[in-house]
């Protein structure tokens, strides 16, 4: 026999590991929430885990919330990546809805530099994706009319408006997001008007 020895794989070893990994970023989120101390230690403490699991999964913090805050993003379902106008306001409205179930994670990702690093990274798939999404408005603008109105949606569709909405505004998540989507919907109807032409 010749030759090197094959990898030992075990499906119930990786399904086991697959299981820490969310307890351990189901932990952070849970210490965000309740606006605790996020360190290495008191994840491991909140996901019962020793630290060096935690940083056998993650080999720094940074790495650690970055993945968190998408994780977060995937459990409110939320898409970077609606497949047109209406999509966008109807993301808007339930995203908005949702957040208010895991408020304090939501404002620690607003606030820490791992969710911005987050948000940062997965931009240029954002402005694609928004590009396409409104390209049925956008088509026939400027491209200075098209970019003011992108940038537009994505204001209204993010983690800020709701914020805003919420704390100046005094409204609940759900209510925030009935407001943002009926933002974009008046824009995008006015820029799709002959009459935005004159503006």
């Amino acid at each position: 026999m010749s030759g090197s020895p094959r990898p030992y794989r075990s499906a119930l070893r990786e399904e086991q590991a697959k299981a820490t990994r969310e307890r351990i970023l189901a932990a952070t989120i849970d210490l965000m929430q309740a606006e605790e101390d996020a360190s290495m230690d008191a994840i491991a403490r909140a996901a019962g885990v020793e630290r060096r699991t935690v940083f056998r999964h993650f080999e720094t913090r940074e790495a650690l919330l970055a993945e968190a805050f998408q994780w977060l993003n995937d459990r409110l379902g939320v898409t970077i990546a609606p497949g047109d106008p209406a999509a966008l306001a109807q993301a808007i409205r339930e995203g908005f809805a949702r957040m208010d179930s895991l408020e304090g994670a939501v404002r620690a990702g607003l606030h820490s530099r791992a969710g911005r690093d987050m948000r940062l990274s997965q931009l240029p798939r954002r402005r694609a994706a928004f590009s396409a999404s409104l390209a049925p408005v956008t088509a026939n603008l400027s491209p200075a009319e098209k970019a003011r109105i992108e940038a537009l949606a994505h204001l209204l569709y993010s983690a800020a408006a709701w914020e805003v909405l919420k704390d100046y505004g005094g409204l609940t998540g759900a209510e925030a997001g009935q407001t943002a989507a009926w933002a974009l919907e008046r824009l995008l109807s006015a820029a799709a008007s002959p009459a935005s032409d004159a503006d």
